[in-house]
């Protein structure tokens, strides 16, 4: 067959451009090794017999050749050479993202060393091409390739601040990132300008199944596995129950109580991080103060078909949940109705002051973790709510005032920060917490530093950001007068000891003890000053300055 060039890059053979398609509907496989049809068709759509299950495709250049034609995950795809009919031999690279939380639509084989990789856009929604997952195989010691993704749907990116993609194999199982001297992100003419990331890499383990992704994935199967765990020590204080079904049913949300009694106050947080709940199930001084005072109610995994099947943003039915919670439907967003009605009624019950209302994200283009929070007209809301970015500040050296934002934007009103930070009581400070993909800066450095795998997906536990955002929770309550910095012997408030009555009355008593905000200049916030492992609670006073909204010093 004839085909044209169409001004796109190709090895010529014959006057003939090679350009390989995924052929096969993507049927994730999941942990036990059977396959996940969300769509309920488990026919592919067109299969080439080969040895080994090995799909070998050669299609030559046509005019419909568009770089927006990605209809599935690649599955065992050998990319052999244009003219090439022989069964593929050591070298000819097989590309698979058909599993669980895997993105890779399509494979152009440019030359022997290098080749285009297309993002399967999200589900149903093809405005999303960003996240790529993916295997490689078939390899030899010592070849070296260079991969092109090229057609992600943000211009912005962190690859500029010096991102770069991570690698694994089977014989070294740790995600590592390729070098950054080693990936380039510019605009290539030969896809119609569009902004290009090329890494070059040199495989040096035949035997080895090399995995490449955008940043560290955490599948649904392992946090289903890591909350199976916790659920099998049998705390007192851990309650797991089953929130709603998603729209494909056999991937489930959960709501996690982390702490069973009916005590003084209740916050809920939307986040994938596992370390945050194992900071506070542990047995760290900071995390009993908080559990005997609080109520955390933590959906670990909003979106979990869209996690499953490798998408960027959307859910199975191609929606943004985080654009939907004005009016959610039961129908196409089972998982985000189910959570705005558990606050709603959290909200209603005159025994529970809902607090805190935090979303947590991945950040694409900016370092650090920030906040985004809301502007109100009521001068002591919006100031009241500045307070907890401000702690946070003060305790996480990876956390950026600077790209912290509030605002209305008319264009976020559908988030739950923005929809919530207006249904909610007014006590409720409703938060969007974002922290970078790739890295932080701080004070006393201008380089990156790379979060790793630990950082990313555990650290919530660790040293970084998530154990500092529980120490935030404790100098909060303790600046309102509403928590006892040591922890006791047993709750403060047992079960069913409060009644409706006391519905928001500690925090305006806490107030009053303090004094009115308006009046004084400067507070005094407890933080902590212990070792480095930050299991000392002696308090050391820092002090900061609150602003109004046009930026002057009270």
């Amino acid at each position: 067959m004839e085909g044209k060039n169409n001004g796109k890059r190709g090895r010529k053979s014959g006057g003939a451009v090679s350009t390989l398609r995924p052929l096969e509907r993507c049927l994730c496989r999941g942990a036990e090794g059977g396959r996940y049809d969300p769509l309920g068709q488990d026919k592919p759509i067109k299969v080439y017999a080969s040895t080994e299950d090995i799909l070998v495709a050669q299609l030559t250049g046509s005019d419909d050749c568009s770089e927006d034609a990605v209809v599935g995950n690649v599955n065992k795809f050998c990319v052999v050479p244009p003219g090439y009919n022989s069964q593929p031999r050591r070298g000819h690279l097989i590309f698979d993202a058909c599993f669980e939380s895997g993105n890779l639509g399509r494979v152009d084989y440019i030359t022997e060393f290098e080749y285009d990789l297309f993002i399967r856009p999200d589900t149903c929604n093809p405005r999303f091409r960003v996240w790529f997952n993916f295997t490689v195989e078939n390899v030899m010691v010592g070849q070296r390739v260079i991969f092109n993704i090229v057609n992600f749907s943000k211009t912005k990116s962190l690859y500029r601040e010096g991102m770069s993609p991570l690698v694994k194999s089977t014989s070294r199982p740790r995600w590592q990132r390729v070098p950054p001297k080693n990936v380039y992100y510019y605009r290539c003419p030969d896809h119609r300008k569009n902004y290009v990331m090329s890494f070059a890499f040199c495989f040096d383990r035949e035997d080895d199944v090399y995995q490449f992704a955008y940043c560290f994935p955490y599948t649904y199967t392992r946090l289903q596995s890591y909350l199976e765990a916790i659920e099998k020590k049998n705390l007192d204080y851990f309650n797991r129950e089953l929130l709603c079904l998603t729209v494909s049913q056999p991937s489930r949300l959960l709501a996690l109580e982390h702490n069973v009694h009916q005590q003084r106050r209740l916050d809920l947080l939307t986040i994938t991080a596992p370390g945050w709940i194992d900071f506070l199930v542990s047995q760290h001084p900071i995390a009993r103060v908080l559990r005997q005072h609080l109520v955390f109610k933590i959906v670990p995994m909003l979106n979990p078909d869209g996690v499953y099947l490798g998408n960027y943003r959307c859910s199975l039915m191609g929606f943004d949940l985080n654009r939907h919670w004005q009016d959610p439907s039961p129908w196409a967003h089972p998982t985000l109705q189910a959570t705005k009605q558990l606050l709603m009624d959290l909200n209603g019950d005159e025994k529970v002051d809902l607090d805190f209302y935090i979303d947590i994200h991945a950040h694409s283009t900016l370092m650090n973790g920030f906040m985004y929070g809301n502007v109100y007209d009521e001068e002591d809301r919006f100031e009241q709510q500045m307070v907890f970015p401000r702690l946070l500040g003060n305790n996480a050296e990876d956390f950026s005032l600077a790209n912290t934002n509030f605002n209305r934007d008319a264009v976020k009103a559908g988030t739950g920060r923005r929809f919530l930070g207006g249904a909610l009581d007014d006590n409720c400070s409703c938060y969007t917490l974002e922290v970078s993909f790739f890295s932080y800066l701080t004070n006393s450095s201008s380089v990156p530093v790379p979060y790793t795998e630990e950082a990313c997906i555990l650290t919530l536990y660790d040293m970084k950001l998530g154990r500092n955002v529980a120490r935030t929770f404790l100098d909060f309550y303790k600046l309102e007068h509403l928590i006892n910095p040591k922890p006791t012997a047993g709750p403060q408030y047992p079960r069913g000891q409060r009644n409706s009555s006391g519905r928001g009355k500690d925090r305006e008593r806490g107030r009053e003890s303090r004094g009115s905000r308006g009046t004084s200049s400067q507070q005094e916030v407890g933080s902590y000053a212990g070792s480095a492992s930050g299991s000392s609670l002696e308090a050391m006073p820092v002090h900061f300055k609150m602003h109004h909204r046009d930026g002057k010093k009270r």
